[in-house]
């Protein structure tokens, strides 16, 4: 659901540290310049399928399904296949299907994941995301292992980031713009909003029963392994009342 809710509303959590600007969060834009740069060189994007010879109509789309079967995690083959599949879980982070899923995707990482980093430190922001983006297809894959349907994206690393986030800035608001309201800008406190998400991702999962198709439980696993990763990790006496992002303008 975080391409929907990306697609949906503009986001933008608000808070202040006695006005001292937060360090450039280099690993959120890395991040989110190798998903872009993934995503653009891949056929999903459909602007190199000249250059790679992948051509059009039913060609490039048995072009993009190679392609998100080479890089994605299929649970059947992850579980059953030969020992290079070990690596998909990881190499799906950086893969999405289309552009609605990358832009909502990205949105997320941009919006969270600064004030996240700021608080964890560089390095173990970036172990942290690869961590929960990995466990979160494993869970899903571990509920799913007979399937042969692809998984790719980062929303189960970005799950994680949200599932830390509303542990560490518990009292940070969000500001959304809704085109159903003429895109007045409302502003809600950042744990009704995840709390809310988290309660989607649940009923999702659960409606879905054991078919593949959207990965809400990979969602789920990601939300709570980064929650309970900010609990155990930092306790409650350095949660923070609220943080200062970057500026979505």
């Amino acid at each position: 659901m975080l391409g929907k809710a990306g697609k949906a509303a503009g986001t933008a959590a608000h808070g202040g540290h006695d006005g001292i600007p937060p360090p450039v969060p280099l690993v959120t834009y890395a991040l989110i310049g190798a998903c872009c740069a993934v995503f653009l060189l891949g056929p999903a994007a459909e602007l190199t399928a000249p250059l790679a010879g992948h051509g059009s109509g039913s060609n490039l789309l048995a072009a993009q399904s190679a392609y998100f079967e080479r890089w994605g995690v299929v649970p059947e083959k992850l579980w059953h296949g030969p020992p290079a599949e070990l690596i998909t879980p990881l190499t799906a982070l950086f893969v999405h299907g289309n552009w609605l899923h990358l832009l909502g995707n990205m949105l997320f990482l941009y919006v969270f994941g600064a004030m996240a980093e700021n608080r964890m430190g560089r390095g173990p922001f970036v172990l942290f995301y690869l961590a929960a983006g990995v466990l979160a297809l494993l869970g899903y894959a571990a509920a799913h292992a007979a399937s042969d349907r692809t998984l790719v994206g980062a929303s189960g690393a970005i799950s994680g980031v949200l599932g830390a986030f509303l542990y560490l800035f518990p009292r940070a608001r969000v500001t959304s713009l809704f085109p159903f309201l003429f895109f007045l800008p409302l502003r809600f406190p950042a744990w009704a909003v995840l709390l809310f998400w988290f309660a989607l991702q649940w009923v999702a999962a659960r409606a879905a029963g054991d078919r593949p198709g959207v990965a809400y439980l990979a969602h789920v696993v990601g939300f709570a392994l980064g929650f309970l990763y900010a609990w155990a990790r930092y306790g409650r006496t350095t949660r923070v009342k609220a943080g200062l992002p970057p500026d979505p303008r």
